[in-house]
């Protein structure tokens, strides 16, 4: 990929990660466990605090590609290795925390995915605000994933090509 593009691609992908993260951080904030539990089941209990476990992994994670993805920015002289390696990063560790979370609370239905509506199904009917956050978030995941398409198998494949160690 040019470098203009790439660097293009961090920027829009810096803009997206922040959006994400001010979302969550402000979920995970204002919501406690008990907040989000409106009734005695203990299964919406174990389903509403795996997803809360599964938005703190997220969190991480993109902040941690949020960092990357500035330090590949503010760097004097660009270096599109290192920002491909961080856009990489975004899509496996990003992206697919989102689209797969560990504990499975939520997954993607493709049958919705071109019709207009959400294409995230719940285990079990979460509360609005569980569900605002998620929908919110798949549509910035939704971007992310197509921004990066190349970075799920293109861009290893290429490096491989080139001999290097990924």
């Amino acid at each position: 990929m040019a470098m203009h593009n790439v660097k293009n691609l961090c920027e829009s992908t810096k803009f997206k990660l922040k959006d994400a993260i001010s979302q969550l951080e402000s979920f995970l904030n204002y919501h406690s466990l008990s907040d989000l539990i409106t009734d005695s089941d203990p299964a919406v209990e174990e389903f509403t605090a795996a997803y809360l476990s599964d938005m703190r992994h997220l969190l991480v994670f993109t902040e941690v590609a949020y960092e990357k993805i500035g330090v590949s920015l503010r760097r004097q002289t660009f270096n599109v290795d290192f920002a491909e390696k961080a856009l990489y990063d975004v899509y496996h560790n990003c992206v697919n925390s989102f689209f797969y979370p560990k504990n499975e609370c939520y997954s993607e239905d493709g049958r919705y995915a071109y019709t207009g509506q959400d294409a995230i199904r719940f285990r079990k009917k979460p509360v609005r605000a569980i569900r605002d956050l998620t929908i919110s978030l798949s549509h910035i995941f939704e971007e992310l994933r197509d921004d990066l398409a190349y970075y799920e198998t293109d861009y290893i494949t290429q490096r491989r090509m080139q001999g290097e160690n990924v």
